[in-house]
């Protein structure tokens, strides 16, 4: 059941809330601070569970409305951004069900990137899970049949973004090997970050590519999303410090990923016994 409406109507000064595994969020939380930058914003990662990929369904989905529950009590926040495609997959109907708050979904940019391609083929690239789920089945035949879809899982850019965020090399021998499945085919000529964390990688992934491509991903249209989803919008503001929170271990290098991004330290996020 949903959880009780707060005594007070939200604000505007309430912020937005946005959710992820880990660091990959802040890819969105970028494109919300260029189109909204009067929206106060709160963050919270669940990096004790990362990664989500390896985890079973039914266990994922009672941790993410577990995590998105106690960072919601925590934030005060007027809505909530799924700033990740896994759990975007899973538990969105889980959420919107429990809490009494718009959610805000992800979805791969498989529409504007069949419009985009002048080739026809089109490059996914994606997490294991959002891969071979049936929703991008769903998604690939409403908005790009026709088209040619070059599926690549590339769970290890994952890591790799984490690390950016962080401050931490690049293992670049990684990124080519992850990349190198799109190259197969010659007429790609554009790709969806079909993950979250993959944005946050975009420069260094043009720079590792043979040729140049189109790179679409999702943060724009969330944005746009998340503008009409609140009413009223504030005025425009600084965003400097906004809280986050993190359900596991905050290193040096989290710090000052998050700071990077207009966030104070991550405090660590309280569960329910049942989910720490």
């Amino acid at each position: 059941m949903p959880l009780p409406t707060p005594a007070s109507e939200p604000s505007n000064t309430d912020p937005v809330l946005i959710f992820d595994s880990g660091v990959g969020g802040l890819s969105v939380v970028r494109a919300l601070r260029a189109q909204l930058p009067g929206v106060p914003l709160a963050y919270v990662c669940d990096n004790a569970a990362l990664p989500y990929g390896t985890k079973p369904d039914d266990w994922l989905v009672a941790r993410i409305v577990a995590v998105c529950a106690a960072a919601l009590a925590a934030s005060g926040a007027r809505a909530l951004v799924v700033a990740c495609n896994t759990a975007s997959t899973l538990a969105l109907e889980a959420l919107r069900e429990r809490l009494a708050i718009p959610v805000v979904g992800t979805v791969p940019a498989i529409k504007p990137a069949a419009a985009l391609s002048h080739s026809g083929v089109i490059g996914l690239l994606a997490t294991s899970a959002t891969v071979c789920r049936p929703y991008t089945d769903r998604l690939i035949a409403d908005f790009a049949a026709g088209r040619t879809v070059v599926r690549v899982a590339a769970d290890a850019l994952v890591a790799q973004a984490e690390r950016r965020v962080a401050g931490e090399p690049l293992d670049r021998d990684a990124l080519d090997r992850a990349l190198a499945p799109l190259w197969a085919e010659e007429r790609l000529d554009t790709v969806v970050l079909g993950c979250t964390h993959f944005p946050l990688l975009s420069e260094v992934l043009a720079e590792r590519a043979p040729r140049p491509v189109q790179w679409v991903d999702s943060g724009a249209a969330i944005a746009r999303r998340v503008a009409q989803v609140l009413d009223p919008l504030p005025p425009v503001g600084t965003n400097a410090g906004d809280p986050a929170w993190a359900t596991g271990p905050v290193s040096p290098g989290l710090t000052r990923g998050f700071a990077g991004f207009g966030f104070g330290t991550p405090r660590s996020l309280v569960l329910p016994a049942s989910h720490d």
